[in-house]
């Protein structure tokens, strides 16, 4: 498995997070394990970010895609019910556009928050999930100050505001690995056998390693909420945040 390639399918996804439809050929299809395309715009779930839906269009035929499931191959899983392309067939592949969108705004968002956090309060990530726009994010944090909550929600905004670019590239392992601060968890989640890493730098603030699509800039992510802050155990802060529109 690569950064581009996930078994026999190409990842579009990751080369162009705004392409929403593209032609594909299946390769495999089968009602309990999914479809497999040989290019997939779909983003198949992972590093907290939920995968994508969408259609597959074909001969006049609509399959709804409402997941994915990883393994060899992404197996993209059609709605109870629907027709499945057989095996060879050419289809059109189209991602829900809203979802995917506010998915993208939603996980940039988390970066800007992961920055400055690590920033300002030297904090690692302890983990994390998200929704179309809202999200929750866990840090080792033994000690907040009584404004903590304010402070990030300005903080934050201030960065969206800034317009910082958010650019990604791929890496090396061992060059990747010796980026400063790269690992913003407190574990390393790259797999042992991976040797390329995708880098996501939020220009002037954030560099990390991610597998997730991302907007173009700050400023796409729009206002962001900080909801409220919990204490989850001696040393963890759960921040949960939502995207006002």
């Amino acid at each position: 498995m690569g950064v581009t390639q996930h078994g026999r399918t190409h990842r579009l996804d990751l080369a162009d997070p705004t392409l929403r439809e593209w032609t594909c050929t299946v390769l495999h299809s089968d009602a309990e394990q999914g479809v497999v395309l040989d290019r997939s715009a779909f983003y198949p779930g992972g590093g907290g970010q939920p995968p994508d839906h969408g259609v597959l269009l074909w001969q006049g035929v609509q399959t709804r895609i409402v997941g994915t499931r990883k393994g060899d191959d992404p197996y993209l899983i059609p709605a109870e019910g629907d027709p499945l392309p057989p095996v060879g067939t050419e289809v059109v592949g189209a991602v829900e556009d809203e979802r995917r969108t506010r998915l993208m705004r939603t996980h940039s968002g988390l970066h800007v928050l992961c920055g400055v956090v690590f920033r300002d309060f030297g904090a690692l990530v302890t983990g994390g999930n998200m929704e179309p726009g809202e999200a929750r994010m866990d840090f080792n944090l033994p000690e907040v100050p009584p404004d903590f909550k304010s402070r990030i929600e300005e903080l934050v905004n201030a960065e969206v505001a800034a317009d910082r670019s958010v650019a990604t590239r791929v890496l090396p392992r061992t060059e990747a690995l010796a980026l400063p601060d790269i690992i913003r968890t407190q574990s390393n989640l790259i797999p042992p056998d991976e040797q390329e890493v995708r880098i996501v730098d939020i220009v002037g603030l954030d560099v990390q390693a991610d597998g997730g699509t991302h907007v173009a800039s700050t400023a796409q992510i729009g206002k962001v909420q900080v909801v409220k802050v919990e204490s989850k155990g001696r040393a963890n802060r759960r921040v949960r945040v939502r995207l006002v529109d």
